[in-house]
């Protein structure tokens, strides 16, 4: 390049770092990052298929949401949930899965390979495995997201042995509150049933369970409208719809059984769901598309516990490797 002043002189090159291009080709993409989509990682990648984990704008789901969890095997003394999510990314990473922090916003399954859109990258792939698991209905009300994990719950079966001998509130009135409701009276010195109508929505064979145990008030057109404490929760504050007056409940814990909403709006019209937006299963975890898995609680909707869902993605994992060996 010629100088300014006429005399001659070279320009050095300045020298960029070469940086590789994202591998987007792989055997199996597994969506979402919690226990069942860490575990069917693990699997896949141990029977050597290149996996990749999009884990979405929250990985490690719900866990990483909750406290304590004394109910998973292998810890002896229970383990955080963030903490049990960490330790099972570490380990599928370890197993060789790729990893990425991206949240899908579009699938393709009609040809193969599948594509797999992300705000920044288009993935494609032989096999998939769903595992974006399901969020619990929020009652949206103060105090429910300052005492999350803290009092505030959404699974009775993980968190009611926190509380034993303490009162504690159920909002619902459907069977999965009545369920909860019941099964909590093990442990709470009395469980509060909130329900905002006259009526229970859940079976007679619930609602008699319910009525006919002495733990078990019911709190007939009554709304939750405040939770309150310091550190975790001490006291809730109904309001009777009808009457308007406003009643506080000491208590230790608040379960919400409102009921959940799985994680599948990019799902619709790409494979069958049922009434209630779950995954429709056709044998095992297959799907009705061909190639296409789903494990968690993307499609159960009764069990709903980490263990449950590991469980399935090693299922989804086994027959998604059968399936990449019997269409090679």
């Amino acid at each position: 390049m010629m100088a300014s002043d006429g005399g001659s002189t070279m320009m050095m090159e300045k020298e960029f770092p070469k940086t590789e291009k994202r591998k987007t080709k792989y055997d199996v993409i597994i969506i979402g990052a919690g226990p069942a989509g860490y575990t069917a990682g693990i699997y896949c990648s141990r029977a050597r298929h290149e996996t990749l984990i999009l884990s979405g704008i929250l990985p490690g789901g719900q866990l990483v949401n909750t406290t304590d969890v004394e109910n998973y095997p292998g810890f002896e003394n229970g383990i955080m949930g963030p903490d049990l999510m960490i330790t099972m990314r570490k380990q599928t990473e370890r197993m060789g899965t790729t990893i990425i922090d991206d949240e899908v916003i579009d699938v393709d399954f009609r040809h193969k390979p599948f594509k797999i859109l992300t705000a920044s990258e288009e993935y494609e792939c032989k096999a998939v495995i769903i595992a974006t698991g399901a969020s619990p209905r929020k009652l949206g009300i103060a105090g429910e997201q300052t005492f999350g994990g803290r009092g505030v719950s959404y699974c009775a079966t993980c968190d009611g042995p926190f509380f034993r001998n303490q009162e504690i509130i159920v909002v619902g009135g459907g069977d999965s509150a009545v369920e909860e409701a019941t099964f909590l009276t093990k442990f709470g010195s009395k469980v509060h049933l909130i329900h905002r109508k006259d009526q229970l929505r859940a079976s007679k064979v619930m609602q008699e369970r319910a009525m006919s145990n002495p733990k078990i008030q019911i709190h007939w057109n009554s709304i939750l409208e405040d939770i309150q404490g310091k550190e975790r929760v001490s006291s809730a504050v109904l309001t009777d719809v009808k009457s308007g007056q406003k009643t506080t409940l000491t208590a230790g814990a608040v379960f919400v059984a409102i009921g959940h909403e799985p994680n599948t709006k990019i799902f619709v019209d790409r494979i069958e769901l049922d009434g209630q937006g779950y995954i429709k299963l056709k044998e095992n975890t297959k799907t009705n598309v061909p190639g296409v898995f789903a494990a968690g609680d993307v499609h159960d909707h009764r069990y709903r516990q980490a263990i449950t869902a590991a469980g399935y993605g090693c299922m989804a994992a086994i027959d998604v490797d059968r399936y990449l060996v019997e269409n090679k």
